[in-house]
């Protein structure tokens, strides 16, 4: 799945719980109004989102739902719930109003002076409101999916090419393959910044510079730091240092390493 379509998906999503906020907006405006507690400046945005719970809703739960079924399955029921009428219900009350009585027409009776017998506007914003809570829910799952994806990929990715180095090291191009194995160390390194939100200033980091960056904010202990600094010294005799050839032994070492670090360190 490439980035495009992953960030199509997550501008579906947030456009969906933006869209939620002005119906909910529309319900607690016309719940003020009702209640005669609209001021001035809140009255041009009720007249302005007037209407939207109405013409937006049924629209919204359908794709919502869809959203639900992939991200968040075990909450559909409960978001599901939030709109339909218990059937079992034996009678209208504040507690059994939903969703689905609003939309059919159904409204709270009044009394003989004309009060209703319960907010019928509140109990459907109840409901609502936890139907959006829901979909934020699975909005967060959502980068959490989409992180526990983005590094099952990576993982992959770097089980192979430590494997190519394998390979390389097993035929005796030590410094390709200890090459190779370095040049895994650093994406991993460099990802697991990305990850935590560490700002990483320079275009094309160094392996040192990476394990100080994360050093120091506390993501590596000394002990893996140290260790770390040991990979990075064999991955730099294997790049750089042509006056020492690198051996079978110190090569083994940098690739297992960087596999172990590639598997402990995120």
């Amino acid at each position: 799945m490439d980035k495009a379509r992953l960030a199509k998906y997550k501008s579906d999503l947030d456009a969906l719980v933006k869209k939620a906020d002005v119906m909910l907006a529309d319900l607690g405006l016309r719940d003020e109004a009702s209640r005669g507690e609209l001021t001035m400046e809140r009255k041009q945005i009720h007249d302005k989102v007037y209407g939207t719970f109405e013409r937006d809703y049924q629209r919204w739960y359908t794709e919502s739902i869809a959203v639900l079924q992939q991200l968040l399955p075990v909450r559909l029921e409960e978001f599901c719930a939030c709109y339909k009428a218990d059937p079992k219900r034996k009678g209208i009350t504040q507690t059994t109003f939903s969703i689905q009585d609003w939309h059919l027409g159904i409204q709270s009776g009044a009394d003989y002076s004309g009060k209703k017998h319960f907010n019928d506007i509140a109990a459907v914003a109840m409901r609502f409101r936890t139907q959006i809570e829901i979909l934020k829910s699975a909005a967060a799952r959502f980068e959490s999916s989409l992180l526990e994806i983005h590094q099952i990929l990576q993982a992959d990715l770097f089980d192979t090419e430590l494997e190519a180095a394998t390979e390389l090291c097993k035929a005796g191009f030590l410094r390709a393959a200890g090459t190779l194995a370095g040049v895994v160390l650093e994406k991993h390194l460099a990802a697991v910044c990305e990850g935590r939100s560490i700002e990483v200033r320079k275009k094309n980091p160094t392996i040192s510079e990476l394990n100080d960056l994360l050093k120091d904010n506390r993501v590596l202990d000394v002990p893996t730091w140290r260790f770390i600094q040991r990979l990075g010294d064999l991955r730099n005799l294997c790049a750089h240092n042509r006056d020492k050839e690198p051996t079978e032994a110190e090569v083994t070492e940098l690739i297992e390493g960087v596999a172990k670090i590639s598997k402990t360190v995120y």
